[in-house]
């Protein structure tokens, strides 16, 4: 029987869990005086308080001693970004929301893929400098935003750079395979897009330094996501009319973020307000149409609707890119008609 350790400063989680998955796992129940001496088992549960991470390099210390296929699963409080965050960056492979229901906590622990998930996860994303860096500048965006503080522009440029050389070696094809094993599904949406404008202004012949703006307005576009419910975000079924709401404010969010940042390229502000906006003036939040569209947000809006349909959802499989394509041609006047043809070649690629 596979053993999952606890880590908590709750007795009663412990309890509950033992009465739930008695037969199904082996649980250990560590204290948070004692977990660094005891080494960490292949799947283990840390509800510890993400808020006051006192123990925070511990933690993340005793992580990486882990079995190369490890789980580390925490708890988090629903709709807390800064928790989630927190999170990951102490090596979580997965979050579970608090109040902890045994039923989703199995799942996670049972699912499919989850040994292979975590393999590619050490193999693809730790070997990235590109991707670790979008990761990091994108921990340190949606952490900043949940909080309130500036963002600092030196990560973002240095996102940049690193994604830029990133897909100038492994191509958009292979840059995809690798995000595809990151745990989060927004920043892997923001990580795919980065992409997708990086490898689309190296193929126009874009100069180094407007290469470098495309892959930063590709990590920043959904910036404003930070201050959307994360149980809204990754909904694992079709959002509610009430819930696309919500998210649609993602874009005016993200413009009130992004503004508390001195000297920001006032294009880039322009371009996470308007990513959603169409040039026939059916898009949001303020219907613009077109010549009141930037060319750069143009690329974007491009990007982001091929990420999208390319992007594995727990409700419905990747479309390939061909398929993906289809879609953008089909949307006609909704987007630039040039651009889209100039974006065609990176459609061709395998993402499957």
């Amino acid at each position: 029987m596979r053993q999952l350790s606890v880590i908590s400063t709750q007795h009663s989680i412990s309890s509950l869990l033992r009465r739930q998955l008695d037969g199904v796992f082996a649980i250990r129940t560590l204290r948070l005086d004692e977990f660094a001496n005891e080494a960490p088992a292949t799947l283990t549960l840390l509800d510890i308080d993400l808020d006051r991470p006192k123990n925070a390099e511990t933690v993340r210390q005793w992580l990486q001693r882990r079995p190369k296929d490890g789980l580390a699963i925490f708890a988090v409080n629903g709709g807390s970004h800064i928790q989630t965050v927190r999170a990951y960056s102490m090596g979580a492979t997965d979050v579970v929301f608090r109040p902890i229901r045994p039923g989703a906590l199995l799942k996670k622990l049972l699912a499919k893929n989850d040994v292979s998930i975590t393999r590619r996860r050490t193999t693809a994303i730790d070997k990235s400098n590109g991707i670790i860096a979008g990761i990091t500048a994108l921990q340190h965006m949606f952490l900043a935003a949940g909080e309130g503080e500036p963002l600092e522009p030196e990560v973002l440029t240095d996102a940049g750079d690193a994604l830029v050389m990133e897909i100038e070696r492994i191509g958009f094809a292979e840059w995809v395979h690798a995000v595809r094993a990151h745990h989060s599904q927004t920043y892997q949406h923001c990580l795919v897009v980065s992409g997708a404008t990086a490898a689309f202004a190296l193929q126009v012949g874009f100069r180094s330094a407007d290469r470098r703006r495309v892959a930063i307005a590709g990590l920043l576009h959904d910036v404003g996501k930070a201050k959307v419910p994360v149980g809204i975000l990754e909904k694992p079924s079709k959002l509610s009319e009430d819930e696309y709401a919500v998210v649609k404010r993602h874009a005016e969010f993200g413009h009130e973020i992004l503004q508390m940042i001195e000297g920001l390229n006032p294009e880039l502000l322009d371009m996470v307000l308007h990513h959603h906006e169409y040039l026939d003036g059916s898009g949001y939040p303020h219907g613009l149409q077109g010549c009141d569209i930037s060319d750069l947000t143009r690329i974007v809006t491009i990007c982001d609707i091929f990420g999208a349909l390319i992007e594995r959802r727990a409700y419905r499989a990747p479309m390939s890119g061909r398929a993906a394509y289809q879609i953008l041609s089909d949307m006609g006047s909704k987007l630039d008609r040039d651009l889209v043809r100039e974006f065609e070649p990176l459609s061709h690629a395998e993402f499957a």
